[in-house]
């Protein structure tokens, strides 16, 4: 075990830090969700936060397993800055699709989180703009993008360590379009976060990293500093999708999608027509790390990408 990334004899390091010295890649390991509903809850999170929260537990256990069966990620958020034991009069709630060619945002406030049982979640994840708006009123289309980033110390310390500097940093850049999310998976990616609505994720981020993601996004587009991926696609599907991306140099965020999948290829096509074939595979973590702090380290797997062999035009 290098000495590098332990903290005491015995005992290991932060999880950020195996994952630096050891250069794990960070293409593939986005979490996987085809839509996004994230609400304002402030005050303390525990490390599960839906139900360790001010947030009506009973709603908050209920609601996050609703999303998880209509394939849509659920999170708390934050504004930056503001006091641990703060109360709003109303929340602000976030709604993303992440298909590419529809993807959108939605954003309003409503008075309790309970509201949100109105929203038609199958609509969110088959990129029904128009079924999803007239479901919950209190939404409006939005044209920025905004930016989640893992502050949640409860459930784990490298996202509170590293998250709170960045929100703070990214916010002076950035006001009203950064938030501090509960979790968003891939600790040891710390600091990291998720842009929306294209559901983009990022570790390892700088402020000015996390600034030029945002103005990317804006423009439609994303950077290849520190992309874990895409949402929309398999873990296999977002390390194709990367690693072709790497090869052209492409950067608009509609110009691919993952349109077949086999156990150890990938097919990614362009809007071009190009198509390319990504052999994705994975293998046992060499040597062991924690995937979350004060977890003993273990032979997680590990995606690995070959080189994107052309198909031709379609």
């Amino acid at each position: 075990m290098p000495s590098a990334v332990t903290d005491a004899p015995g005992r290991p390091g932060p999880c950020s830090t195996f994952c630096r010295v050891l250069g794990e890649p960070l293409a593939g390991t986005a979490v996987m969700a085809a839509g996004w509903v994230v609400v304002e809850q402030p005050g303390p999170w525990g490390a599960k936060a839906p139900t360790q929260s001010h947030l009506d537990p009973v709603f908050g256990g209920a609601y996050d397993a609703k999303c998880k069966k209509a394939d849509v990620r659920f999170g708390l958020i934050r504004s930056p800055g503001r006091h641990a034991d703060a109360v709003e009069q109303a929340h602000q709630v976030f709604v993303a699709s992440t298909r590419p060619g529809h993807t959108w945002l939605l954003g309003g406030r409503i008075a309790d989180p309970s509201e949100l049982t109105d929203l038609d979640l199958a609509a969110v994840a088959r990129s029904d703009r128009t079924a999803a708006l007239a479901s919950l009123p209190a939404l409006r289309p939005l044209d920025e993008p905004i930016v989640l980033v893992c502050t949640n110390g409860k459930r784990d310390g490298c996202c509170a360590l590293l998250g709170r500097p960045l929100v703070s940093g990214l916010a002076e850049r950035a006001p009203g379009r950064v938030w501090e999310a509960n979790h968003l998976g891939g600790h040891r990616f710390a600091p990291t976060a998720t842009y929306l609505p294209a559901g983009t994720m990022h570790g390892h981020l700088t402020v000015g990293t996390a600034v030029e993601a945002l103005t990317a996004a804006g423009r439609g587009e994303t950077i290849l500093t520190g992309l874990r991926g895409r949402s929309t696609w398999t873990k296999h599907g977002q390390a194709a999708e990367v690693a072709v991306r790497e090869l052209i140099g492409e950067l608009a965020l509609d110009a691919l999608t993952v349109t077949d999948e086999g156990p150890e290829l990938v097919t990614v096509r362009h809007a071009d027509g190009r198509s390319w074939t990504v052999p994705v595979t994975s293998a046992p973590a060499d040597p062991p790390r924690p995937d979350s702090c004060g977890k003993e380290p273990f032979a997680m797997s590990i995606l690995q990408t070959g080189t994107p062999v052309p198909g031709g035009v379609q």
